[in-house]
């Protein structure tokens, strides 16, 4: 599985730089040129590692840094000019992992991404690594470390929120989750819009159940995944979730 990087910086050349670097390291590499639409792909994807600029237009990286510290849980590593200290033990406070200094070399940027994909990696506990593992329920595979659906053996293309309200509801098989609960798991926080739930099980259910053979919607109480026949199947007992 292709880690997904996160790299924020107002400068073009320092974007496209990161950019080449870490693809062919064989990383899959999202680019924002503003906090702005970096905490946009953070709304709205995962990432396993965020570089981010401390000194940008409008919101700077110490601010993004401040709003999503306590929903993103992958390492965040700053980028500064030399003469930044200051920001620099403000951000390290802030919740950020490390830090290094423009400009760097490139070969120090890959050894110390993959250093801190290697701890976060050996920092899961057992119950997300078991979560990592592959589950089929009746004719639906989902693969965590892929990042794959398919059904009956052929491919389905979801979004990041699909994807992820999709691996809550099979990892929890058999129960029913309220909106709020599957809300706070997917989205990460406790504020915004739970409505926005259902507008995301409709196009899941378009996607890949539009028969409602396998999402039920338990009226008053919220949603279950289940098989065609009512009972939850396992795969190498991936489905117990709580």
């Amino acid at each position: 599985m292709k880690e997904r990087i996160l790299a924020v910086d107002d400068d073009a050349s320092i974007l496209e730089l990161v950019s080449d670097v870490l693809s062919e390291e064989n990383m899959e590499v999202r680019t924002a040129s503003s906090g702005e639409e970096a905490l946009a792909l953070l709304e709205d994807e995962t990432f396993d590692l965020v570089l981010l600029d401390i000194m940008m237009k409008g919101i700077s990286g110490l601010e993004v840094c401040r709003l999503v510290r306590d929903r993103v849980n992958c390492p965040i590593l700053f980028l500064s000019a030399k003469d930044n200290v200051k920001d620099i033990v403000r951000g390290l406070g802030l919740g950020a992992d490390d830090y290094m200094t423009k400009p760097f070399a490139l070969e120090e940027l890959v050894a110390r991404v993959r250093a801190h994909l290697r701890a976060q990696n050996r920092n899961r506990t057992p119950r997300e690594r078991e979560r990592q593992a592959a589950i089929q329920i009746g004719q639906i595979r989902l693969d965590p470390e892929e990042r794959t659906v398919t059904k009956d053996g052929v491919p389905v293309e979801l979004s990041t929120r699909e994807f992820d309200l999709l691996a809550c509801l099979m990892h929890n098989a058999g129960q029913t989750l309220s909106k709020e609960q599957l809300f706070h798991s997917v989205w990460k926080t406790d504020y915004g819009d739970v409505g926005t739930v259902a507008i995301n099980i409709k196009k899941l259910r378009t996607k890949i159940d539009p028969e409602w053979e396998y999402i039920k919607t338990i009226w008053g109480s919220g949603y279950r995944f289940v098989t065609k026949s009512g009972y939850t199947e396992q795969a190498g007992g991936a489905a117990n979730g709580g």
